[in-house]
């Protein structure tokens, strides 16, 4: 019997790195988490363990501390572009690099009625994502966000839904609906002011949550995804995950008392878990832009 190689990479795994920038009084910071994963000829790594053409993933580590420096921080997606088409092209034998970042919000801290030079307190649980792949097909960025915890307490039904002997699950045209948004979406160019539209795009995925008169999780992920799609024209592709987080109605019949949907159980789990990607259909084909490393972003 023959075994293939068939796939592989190898890179660092989760660099965290905080940038300030106090060439001011009044500080910036940017707070990353950086993988980085190298791909090409390294089949005689794994096959023989000759590492002469292997970078070490310490050095991968040192170089997005070195860039930070020497190239600063613009955004996650411009960091990682650096850092991606410098392994490429600068280091061989590597013909592919993979980019995943993720990056922690802060807020500056208020103090005496106004904003702090060098405060900040942490944002959370959301987190910004970007992922870079480049290699000798081209430039990939893909944009995203996680953990976008967003709840709405009506504008939520569910009903009308196939029915069988096992089902339980009663019909209801008012309820909470929450969840922890994850969203990636991967753009046609890297000519973005990533900056500008990562806003834009947080606010039309809030927007729609909020507004739609949501006849199920799944319809209110298609008005979200498409309504991105219509605010950017440079985004060619939107994935979406959705966990349900459900919030059930206690009953609070034995204690003599009506729960008109305002005493509820937030359940952990088990949970609905939905998924959608939408497209453009004239979107560029995505090589390797979806194949991750460490799946951070």
């Amino acid at each position: 019997m023959t075994y293939l190689l068939t796939d592989h990479q190898y890179g660092k795994a989760e660099t965290r790195l905080v940038r300030v920038i106090r060439d001011a009084a009044r500080h910036e910071l940017r707070d990353l988490n950086v993988t980085t994963a190298m791909r090409g000829a390294f089949d005689d790594a794994y096959l023989t363990g000759d590492q002469s053409a292997v970078l070490p993933t310490d050095t991968q580590k040192n170089t997005v501390y070195a860039f930070a420096k020497k190239h600063g921080v613009a955004s996650p997606e411009a960091f990682g572009l650096a850092l991606a088409r410098h392994f490429v092209h600068d280091v061989a034998p590597i013909d592919g690099a993979r980019i995943e970042l993720e990056e922690y919000a802060w807020d500056r801290a208020i103090a005496g009625g106004r904003e702090h030079d060098h405060t900040w307190v942490r944002r959370g649980p959301e987190v910004r994502t970007a992922a870079v792949t480049v290699d000798a097909t081209g430039e990939y960025v893909i944009g995203g966000v996680k953990d976008l915890v967003l709840l709405k307490s009506t504008g939520s039904e569910f009903a009308g839904f196939l029915s069988d002997e096992y089902t339980t699950l009663p019909e209801t045209h008012d309820r909470v609906m929450a969840t922890a948004v994850i969203a990636k979406w991967r753009f046609s160019t890297v000519d973005v002011d990533w900056d500008a539209v990562f806003p834009v795009i947080r606010a039309h995925l809030i927007e729609q949550f909020a507004t739609l008169q949501s006849l199920a999780l799944q319809q209110t992920l298609w008005h979200m995804g498409t309504a991105v799609l219509d605010a950017v024209p440079e985004i060619c592709e939107i994935r979406l995950k959705a966990p349900n987080k459900h919030h059930f109605v206690v009953d609070l019949a034995p204690f003599s008392m009506e729960n008109p949907n305002e005493v509820f159980y937030a359940a952990d789990r088990p949970y609905g878990l939905i998924e959608a990607t939408i497209a453009r259909d004239d979107a560029p084909p995505a090589g390797d832009a979806w194949k991750f490393s460490a799946g951070l972003a």
